[in-house]
């Protein structure tokens, strides 16, 4: 099926994919595309809140600093001012789309409420209670609506790049013209043909067996552009969340930063000890995410644990229901009153910090092709990210990528003709069991191997199965009719193994990249840049 052109294709409908969206439809008519749902994606999951520089004792300084700290040396400086200069503005632009931040006590209508989180040396995070990403993505999702020259189409699982070997006369460049995805009702290929491309699918959390990211999160937009023909960097950096609920019966269910910027304390779950003061007795609890997640696996595994406490409950009931009211009716049905217990919690793989190569205009080494958001390698995150950071990259990006499509508009050429979705040679599949059990394998290896912390010998053994994997998936998806499933297995073992290719690069511990055969950190901060 072929559908009608459009000026541009999103894939993706998060932050970053409808903040470019809504910009570039000011002049052009825009086609979103969504896997599963619209509100599926991470920006919806995302409790915490978006980093600003907005009280009066903040500066961009303290903002850059804190960020580049948190990174551990490895953030493009001029990246990390772009994003925090551009934050307030961001700011604004959501409040004028509607999102009902929190205001300060007493302020009437007035200054916005900021709380603070680990790694920020000021309160500077903005939040809609512990709800943030979802009012964010209601706001975007229905000025996108609203808007006649934006095309919204949920169930569509992308395939592939749309490159210059796909059109009717061969080029074999790796000019991007669309994407070719799945109608996940229909089970039939669409091509999807457009002057310029933008990325903004996500990350690739679900390459771990525990993770916070939501089902679809499969490194789909970062498999992609890496089989075209873009470089990708730092898929070693991958942050896992400290603070992941542990509960049998509830998967992902992630337990706030915030709870922890609002004094929540870390205990063993047997002596009551605090045990942060062993680890960074000077930020304790307010310590970057990958010392925090350290600190909690190493408690684990040491004693034995099945989870850390968390503990607020030292604070007011009214105070602790007032800034938590979503995980606090969550927890309840679960069992635990939080104004009153701790909570059971474990370290679960968080955020993609490495993706697809982008410079300031979210420009990918690919003619055609921009990216934005959790799929994309900007620099501002560099070897851990800083919490809050992540909602204001996909706005700020999102804007990028819209401005410099805008700007660049007339050196983009028409579309040549290109080929149609190609299944005469295929049958549908007559064992899903294969991508069940392979999807499960890699996800198990993967938390084992190359989780939180890292050594020679687990990364090389991961290495092996995902060649194995590699064999079987090709196999498979040369052999029968796509579906959402085998499209999903067939990025992750890509994402797999860039994270694992990558990790064996980097011959240091760095940020999120920790080993225990290289616990030293190098003199020189250095990219892991892979080249297709």
């Amino acid at each position: 099926m072929t559908l009608v052109h459009h000026d541009v294709l999103i894939i993706g409908s998060g932050a970053a994919g409808l903040t470019a969206a809504l910009a570039l439809a000011e002049t052009k008519r825009v086609l979103v595309l969504a896997k599963g749902d619209l509100r599926s994606g991470s920006t919806a999951w995302a409790q915490g809140g978006i980093a600003a520089v907005l009280d009066a004792g903040d500066t961009f300084e303290n903002h850059i600093r804190d960020t580049m700290v948190a990174g551990a040396g490895l953030n493009r400086r001029e990246t990390v001012e772009f994003v925090i200069e551009n934050a307030p503005r961001a700011i604004e632009r959501l409040i004028e789309l509607g999102v009902p931040f929190n205001r300060a006590e007493g302020s009437g209508s007035g200054d916005l409420h900021l709380t603070r989180e680990g790694g920020h040396s000021h309160r500077r995070i903005v939040h809609v209670a512990d709800a943030t990403g979802w009012a964010v993505q209601a706001a975007l999702l229905k000025a996108a609506e609203e808007n006649p020259n934006i095309t919204l189409l949920p169930g569509r699982a992308c395939i592939d790049l749309i490159t210059g070997r796909h059109g009717e006369r061969f080029s074999g460049d790796g000019r991007v013209w669309g994407a070719y995805a799945l109608d996940e009702t229909r089970g039939k290929v669409e091509k999807h043909v457009a002057r310029a491309t933008v990325l903004a699918s996500g990350g690739a959390g679900r390459v771990y067996q525990f993770s916070t990211a939501p089902r679809g999160a499969t490194g789909d937009g970062i498999a992609m552009a890496w089989r075209a023909g873009a470089r990708v960097s730092n898929m070693e950096m991958m942050q896992f969340h400290p603070t992941c609920l542990y509960n049998l019966e509830v998967k992902n269910f992630l337990i706030t930063e915030a709870v922890r910027g609002e004094g929540g304390h870390l205990l063993h779950p047997e002596t009551g000890h605090r045990f942060m003061v062993d680890y960074d007795a000077q930020r304790m609890e307010l310590a970057p995410r990958d010392v925090v997640a350290r600190a909690i696996d190493d408690q684990i595994k040491r004693y034995g644990l099945d989870y850390v406490h968390l503990d607020i409950s030292h604070q007011p009931d009214e105070f602790v229901r007032a800034h938590f009211p979503t995980i606090c009716e969550k927890l309840l049905g679960l069992g635990i009153d939080m104004t009153r217990q701790p909570i059971p919690v474990v370290p679960a793989q968080h955020y993609t910090c490495g993706g697809v190569l982008i410079g300031l205009d979210a420009r990918t080494d690919l003619p055609g092709l921009w990216a934005a958001g959790e799929c994309s390698e900007s620099g501002l995150h560099g070897a851990n990210r800083l919490a809050s950071n992540s909602l204001l990259e996909c706005f700020v990006f999102g804007e990028a990528a819209a401005k410099d499509i805008l700007d660049r508009w007339d050196t983009l050429d028409t579309p040549p003709p290109i080929r149609e979705w190609d299944e005469s040679r295929v049958t549908d599949s007559d064992e899903e069991v294969v991508i069940k059990q392979n999807w499960t394998e890699i996800r198990r290896f993967m938390w084992n191997y190359v989780g939180i912390v890292r050594t020679t010998k687990r990364l090389e053994r991961a290495a092996h199965r995902i060649a194995l994997l590699r064999r079987e998936v090709n196999d498979y998806y040369s052999a029968f009719r796509v579906t959402t499933d085998l499209i999903e297995l067939r990025n992750l073992i890509e994402s797999a193994d860039l994270i694992v290719r990558s990790a064996l690069a980097r011959k240091e511990s760095r940020g999120l990249h920790y080993t225990l055969d290289h616990p030293g950190t190098l003199a020189e901060a250095r990219d892991t840049v892979l080249v297709p």
